[in-house]
């Protein structure tokens, strides 16, 4: 598993500097969300999706090596913790909390992610399937 992770993350070294900034946002954002969700009876449901978000990434880029399906791990746990959030957006309390307001900041991170992840996977899903230097040609 370490070797495997530490492939993964020669991968991501290796992808252009604006990725990695974007992957230096998203990491962090999404972890500190798992712990701050923590903290909100009805935010729990988002951390538990977001817990499993990089060993199914894991999981894909042991059978399929760093290629646009990595974004299938995202796709499946961040698109239902999304429609779950939008669901709950009166209880967010956006102008009395801070939490509310990182709310807001989670999931416009989580979104901009998706939006690449569903071409990555509709381009993979149309013959794209050789690992990449991820969106070179978006």
């Amino acid at each position: 598993m370490q070797q495997l992770f530490e492939q993964f993350a020669a991968d991501i070294a290796a992808q252009p500097q604006w990725l990695q900034v974007w992957g230096n946002i998203l990491g962090p954002v999404t972890l500190l969300s798992m712990v701050l969700f923590l903290f909100r009876r009805n935010l729990i449901p988002v951390a538990l999706l977001t817990v499993f978000v990089l060993p199914s990434m894991l999981l894909l880029y042991h059978y399929f090596g760093y290629s646009r399906i990595l974004g299938l791990a995202h796709i499946v746990f961040w698109t239902p913790a999304v429609v779950y959030l939008l669901k709950i957006r009166p209880t967010w309390r956006v102008r009395e909390t801070w939490l509310g307001k990182w709310i807001v900041v989670a999931l416009a991170v989580i979104l901009i992610s998706l939006a690449f992840d569903y071409v990555d996977l509709v381009r993979w899903l149309m013959g794209e399937r050789a690992s990449i230097s991820p969106l070179s040609s978006v």
